[in-house]
Order: structure tokens, then C-alpha cells, then sequence
């Protein structure tokens, strides 16, 4: 009989996650753009931001090909240097994340330098190969972690615009309007969504009719009116503005 006493358990290595991007480096930036004082801001900026910012640059040029850039490591470090400047423009108070503030306009300021790069060189390059450098990024799998944080952190902060309108339609109507009731019934889908089995749109409105209490013709007429406020909150999302 094997002696088991000196019998040991092989160890399962864990896979680690580098959450670069922590709630730590939110509240350093936070801390930043609510203090005036050089010193703080200074020692911010050394211990946690431009750590964050670093990995934050790299993987985004990375994960979205940017690397097929001329020049990509001399943009990489003139991105970070920007980000620095902009700083003070963001404004935690807009329920904005930091995270998703400076991810949305770092792509976008990458995607910039692909487009000026691309009108500069049309003569140059062929245009098969502009467009194969086109679609590197736009068809490229964004990274896991990324893209999980972007969306969750998107529908949270539409779910919060959501019961902004509903709280502007109570207020501002002493009965309940057709618009406050698709509102409401809005809010309900997102906060419960597992209860719609099937996502299409007859699904969606048969599902909307039942907490309405409305017709087809009535929901779309009231939805009209919501996808201009739902454009609007995507636009500034896109923009980084919330």
C-alpha cells in the first residue's frame, strides 16, 4: 500500500487577468479632476495614470490593428503625451467612466491617423491595399475584456438616461401619456431582459403591447420620439462626452 501522507495534490495554475484599468486608476483620475493642487495632481499622475494610460494605448493599438501604421511606436507615444492634455476634460460628474472616456478617444484618435495616413498616400499605395488596411480594423475581434467592460458600462448608463425620461415625462404630465407608458415599459426590458425569449422586433412589441396596455400604432408613434433622445445619448456616448 502507497503511502498517501507524502502524497501532494498537483496545484492548478490560475489563468491571471491583467485588469490594467482598475477602480483604482478610476478613483486616481477622479482625485485628478477634482483638485487644483500641482502636487497631488503630479503624484496622481506618476503613481496610477500614466500606468494606466500606457497599457491602455498599447492594447487598443493592438487589439484594433493599428499596428499596420508607418510609424505606429512614435504614434503610440505621441497618443499617450496627448492623452495627458486632455485630462482636464474630463468630467467624472457626467457618470461617464474614465475607463470608457479615454478607450472611446484613443480609437478615435487612432482612426484618424489611419484616415489622414490614407488620404496622404492614395497616390502611393494601391487602393486594394488601403482598403485591406481599412477593413484590419474595422472586421478585427476586439479584446474580451474591452469589449465586455465598454458594453456593460453602455447599458448601465442608458438604463440611467432611461429613468432620467421617465422622471421628465411624470413631471411634466399630470395622467400618464402614451410616451411615459413606453417609457416605463422601456425601462422594464432593460432592467429584466431575460424575459423576452425571442429578440425580434414582433417579440418586442407584443411584449410592449402587454405593458402598455397600447396598440402597435401607438408604440411606434411614441418610439419615434425616443430614438431621437436614444440617438443623441449614443452620439455623445461615441464622442466620450458621457
Amino acid at each position: 500500500m502507497n503511502n498517501m501522507s507524502n502524497y501532494k495534490p498537483k496545484r492548478t495554475r490560475r489563468k491571471n487577468k491583467n485588469h490594467y484599468f482598475t477602480s483604482v486608476h478610476e478613483d486616481a483620475i477622479v482625485k485628478y479632476a477634482n483638485t487644483e493642487c500641482i502636487k497631488e495632481r503630479t503624484k496622481l499622475y506618476i503613481e496610477y495614470i500614466q500606468p494606466a494610460f500606457n497599457e491602455l494605448v498599447d492594447k487598443i493599438t493592438y487589439t484594433y490593428k493599428f499596428t499596420t501604421l508607418p510609424n505606429i511606436d512614435s504614434l503610440r507615444e505621441e497618443c499617450k503625451i496627448w492623452l495627458t492634455t486632455i485630462l482636464d476634460k474630463y468630467d467624472p460628474n457626467k457618470g461617464s467612466k474614465a475607463f470608457s472616456y479615454f478607450s472611446v478617444i484613443t480609437k478615435n484618435w487612432f482612426i484618424h491617423k489611419v484616415k489622414k495616413n490614407s488620404q496622404q498616400s492614395k497616390r502611393e499605395v494601391p487602393l486594394d491595399e488601403i482598403t485591406k488596411q481599412l477593413e484590419s480594423i474595422s472586421v478585427s475581434v476586439q479584446h474580451k475584456y474591452i469589449n465586455e467592460r465598454e458594453k456593460r458600462e453602455f447599458w448601465n448608463l442608458l438604463l440611467e438616461q432611461v429613468s432620467v425620461w421617465e422622471s421628465a415625462e411624470a413631471q411634466n404630465k399630470s395622467v400618464m401619456s402614451n410616451d411615459s407608458r413606453v417609457v416605463k415599459a422601456i425601462k422594464e426590458l432593460l432592467e429584466t431582459p431575460d424575459n423576452v425569449e425571442i429578440l425580434n422586433k414582433k417579440a418586442i412589441y407584443l411584449y410592449m403591447r402587454e405593458l402598455t396596455g397600447l396598440n402597435t400604432k401607438q408604440i411606434a408613434t411614441s418610439l419615434k420620439k425616443i430614438r431621437v433622445k436614444y440617438y443623441c445619448f449614443k452620439k455623445d456616448w461615441n464622442d466620450g462626452k458621457i
